[in-house]
């Protein structure tokens, strides 16, 4: 069912789209837009220069588009971008960018954010995400497209989790992890790759390669850097050149147990 509860405030101005659903108690600001299909359940709160695409549910008491939580904001103009195809779950809070980190905070498509998960000034999120329960995003953190977050999980302003990448619940994650990795634990660091997630969308070619590649670079106990860009020269296939790459630009270093390190731990328990 579409349409505009009377019980609800839109403000003048704000750019509604065709079959889109506002419930009582909503409140749309004058500065918004939302797109064709989409669905405002009760209590939604959509504030400031946000734009909501297409088919995107929203459900009850989420809060898009509020002043971003840093002390260095003063109010300049700034704005929450949202994609299509979107599910945004009940007490959600995602914040709009600031000066500092671009203006713009931007959500992608087809990501489910589930209930109470926040998402701070100037993250980028992209496509066909999984935000479980309670994840929360300090500024400018940057999730690539197939990621699944697992419940409770707070992650360090500026950190990159790459595509494909698994964060078990509960877990603390302070570093870059890579695309196609697993992490766990407080503080977060590697275990392997994300199996289960790589089976469901590449082929076995694909995975056979990020296999030997994960092998080579976190299992060899050279500099890791420096060894990625070795490996990078030699490789062909797309999603290694893109974990190799990852590990060669990340910014927060990357969260693993060198195998030397493991070697020695045994050595201390044998002595």
């Amino acid at each position: 069912m579409s349409g505009i509860s009377p019980l609800a405030i839109v403000e003048e101005g704000a750019k509604i789209g065709k079959d889109v659903s506002i419930a009582p108690y909503c409140f749309v600001s004058k500065d918004a837009e939302i797109g064709d299909g989409t669905t405002l359940a009760q209590g939604v709160q959509i504030l400031g220069k946000t734009k909501i695409g297409k088919n995107n549910e929203i459900f009850s008491y989420a809060v898009l588009g509020s002043k971003p939580q840093d002390l260095k904001f003063r109010g300049e103009e700034v704005e929450l971008i949202i994609g299509d195809n979107n599910k945004i779950r009940e007490f959600t809070l995602f914040n709009p960018g600031t000066a500092g980190g671009g203006s713009k905070t931007v959500i992608g498509d087809n990501n489910l954010f589930m209930g109470y998960v926040h998402i701070a000034h100037d993250c980028i999120i992209g496509n066909n995400c999984i935000l479980a329960n309670g994840v929360t995003l300090g500024g400018h953190v940057q999730i690539g497209d197939n990621a699944v977050i697992g419940g409770l999980t707070p992650i360090h302003q500026f950190v990159k989790i790459g595509e494909f990448a698994m964060i078990a619940g509960a877990s603390a994650v302070a570093q870059d992890i890579p695309p196609y990795c697993l992490a766990e634990g407080n503080r977060a660091y590697i275990r392997g790759l994300n199996l289960n997630g790589l089976r469901r969308k590449l082929e076995r070619d694909d995975i056979d390669s990020l296999k030997r590649t994960y092998a080579k670079l976190f299992k060899s106990g050279k500099p890791l850097i420096e060894h990625a860009k070795e490996l990078l020269d030699n490789e062909e296939n797309i999603h290694s050149k893109r974990l190799l790459e990852f590990v060669i630009n990340n910014s927060r270093g990357i969260p693993f147990k060198r195998e030397i390190e493991k070697n020695e731990e045994n050595r201390a328990v044998d002595e």
